[in-house]
């Protein structure tokens, strides 16, 4: 395969990603430096720092950029992302979440506000030059959405160019009733690459093919697709009047029976909207062939659940998975090469691979 990966602008004469990209160790690590700790990451919600003092540990990727990091909210009720790396010598600060007005080192009784700041330390009568502010934890670039809280690690663009088209499209869904169901979520380990996964959902070309009982709900001859600079929009029409949203007169989709907004943001987030609620697919690599999808649901409107093109997610999900570990089987045939692209069904495909070109070069 060549250094670079190319992929043409004009749709009409593109080629996909070689095969070597979803197969490649070297291209796999690659991808990590390039793409993912350059990215925005969805970690948890607000619930897991509701109140005054709550420290919530988490990993920026786990299983692949192994980051300790932190999500504080200190007395002022004000969020922090730090590293939950003790600055003396490197162990790690909090294991489980919980609550406390401090952070403490186990292994030698460093101690650091909610903040970060370097607060004491026995033992250190004579050292010069201390504390300065390496003594301090680090902090980590975070945005809060609604209640979602994302965190990156050295982001190459705004998080307000993330997440922008999301915002302005759907500003008027009740987020403010949306809660987490645990009983709706869960995370499933899929035999392939990463990016197979995405480059399924960014198209609907499959939905007639893979997902029979979906197809009786959604217009394919109405499936619509919207490209941004980093994120992209699908739009399921409902074939019937019922088991879509209500649309406010000034949005841009008044009048229209749209069952699901299918919202991916790059390069591994997806945001599912439905009459009923939210599920978010959150795609995370673990091997050049192995990936794990964390599937989460909140709920606003808990009456319109298991109906129309948000119903039945559960085996869709599981059609996917099987059709996605079928590709990565045949992705390593030597004698297949380059696919083409359609240019009515898979215009977020083409988005996702030259947004990836890009990034890698």
């Amino acid at each position: 395969m060549s250094k670079t990966i190319d992929i043409a602008e004009d749709i009409t004469i593109a080629q996909t990603l070689p095969p070597e990209f979803y197969t490649d160790e070297i291209i796999f690590q690659k991808i990590r430096k390039n793409i993912f700790e350059r990215s925005w990451q969805l970690v948890t919600d607000t619930d897991n720092i509701k109140v005054s003092e709550d420290i919530f540990p988490f990993t920026f990727i786990e299983n692949f950029i192994e980051e300790p990091l932190l999500f504080t909210r200190d007395k002022t009720d004000k969020i922090h992302c730090l590293s939950n790396v003790c600055t003396h010598r490197a162990n790690l600060l909090v294991k489980n979440p919980t609550n406390s007005n401090q952070i403490l080192c186990s292994y030698h009784g460093r101690r650091f506000d909610l903040a970060g700041k370097f607060r004491s330390m026995p033992e250190c009568d004579g050292m010069k030059n201390f504390p300065s502010e390496r003594d301090h934890l680090s902090s980590a670039p975070f945005a809060e959405w609604k209640k979602f809280l994302f965190a990156s690690i050295n982001p190459v663009f705004p998080f307000d160019e993330l997440i922008k088209e999301m915002q302005e499209r759907l500003y008027w869904l009740p987020f403010e009733q949306i809660y987490f169901e645990p009983s709706r979520s869960q995370d499933y380990l899929i035999k392939a690459n990463w990016a197979l996964y995405c480059d399924n959902y960014l198209e609907g070309f499959h939905i007639p093919f893979v997902h029979k009982e979906l197809a009786k709900v959604i217009d394919y001859g109405a499936y619509q697709s919207e490209i941004f600079k980093y994120s992209n929009l699908q739009i399921g029409i409902g074939k019937g009047g019922d088991d879509v949203f209500d649309i406010p007169k000034n949005s841009p989709d008044y009048g229209k029976n749209i069952a699901g907004y299918y919202f991916w943001l790059f390069p591994n987030t997806m945001f599912n909207f439905y009459p009923w609620g939210i599920s978010i697919n959150i795609v995370k690599p673990i091997a050049v062939n192995l990936t794990k999808v964390s599937y989460r649901t909140y709920i606003w409107d808990a009456s319109k659940l298991d109906k129309g093109a948000g119903g039945a997610l559960e085996k869709v999900e599981r059609e996917d998975q099987n059709i996605v570990e079928n590709v990565q089987r045949g992705i390593t045939s030597k004698l297949y090469h380059r696919g083409r692209f359609s240019p009515k069904m898979e215009q977020g495909v083409h988005h996702f691979h030259r947004l990836v070109a890009e990034f890698l070069k």
